[in-house]
């Protein structure tokens, strides 16, 4: 796999918010396991685990915001179409 090795300094403003919310996420995969394990109702389980998509979702969005503002920008104005194309690649597979 390649690595495109960025020439400026990542400054990521929602660094928390991401945290919070990857942590949400896991206490939510977690309490799906322990529905599984307990055999509670399979709706309940579908429910918390549209919630852990849910947060992944709105996690991976914060991401990509910060990601197109910041390095993506970066990219631009350094005329470096590899890290455009490296997003481009990342789209689609955040979106398989």
């Amino acid at each position: 796999m390649h690595e495109h090795v960025h020439e400026h300094t990542h400054h990521h403003e929602n660094t928390a918010a991401v945290l919070n919310r990857l942590s949400r996420a896991i206490g939510h995969l977690e309490s799906v396991r322990r529905m599984v394990e307990d055999g509670r109702d399979c709706s309940e389980v579908l429910i918390q685990l549209a919630a852990v998509r849910s947060a992944l979702s709105s996690t991976s969005r914060i991401i990509l915001k910060d990601h197109i503002q910041h390095c993506v920008v970066d990219a631009v104005e350094a005329h470096d179409q590899e890290a455009i194309d490296e997003l481009n690649r990342a789209i689609d597979h955040l979106f398989k």
